[in-house]
């Protein structure tokens, strides 16, 4: 990974989805809040949809402020400069840019809870769910490159 490259600078990671409204959203605001300056996180998607007001709603509910974030489109300039690309829907992972050989690409599936139906409370749980899922995911990357920096 080009981490050890730049000597204890923070981890570059983009994080993809197809609107960048929901998800990427949501792992952006996880991996600045977790990560404590340790990733330099950055989100964007296939088109940009506009930051979900139900994403924000359930960030919030767990501390995480992502009100003042912005939805954007794929800078393939910015993504060579990564060290890191992980896609959150398959969408996303099929139509992402190249990468050059030195960036890692992740895939976490994780379901778009946009689509939900239901009373309101259903669609909320919907969208809990996802952000759960994202932040174990969070989680375990910054546990994984804990474990590759200790191992360098």
């Amino acid at each position: 990974m080009k981490a050890a490259e730049r000597d204890g600078a923070a981890l570059r990671v983009a994080f993809l989805c197809t609107g960048n409204a929901c998800r990427s959203q949501m792992a952006e605001g996880f991996a600045r809040a977790i990560g404590k300056g340790r990733i330099l996180a950055h989100s964007a998607g296939l088109m940009a949809a506009g930051v979900h007001p139900r994403a924000i709603a359930v960030m919030r509910e767990v501390g995480i402020d992502i009100s003042a974030h912005r939805s954007k489109e794929i800078d393939p300039v910015l993504l060579r400069t990564m060290d890191v690309v992980v896609t959150l829907c398959n969408n996303a992972a099929e139509a992402c840019p190249r990468t050059p050989p030195g960036v890692r690409r992740i895939h976490w599936p994780i379901k778009d809870p946009v689509g939900a139906r239901g009373s309101e409370e259903e669609v909320m749980a919907e969208f809990r769910r996802a952000r759960d899922e994202i932040a174990l995911k969070i989680q375990e990357f910054l546990r994984d490159v804990a474990v590759e920096e200790r191992a360098r």
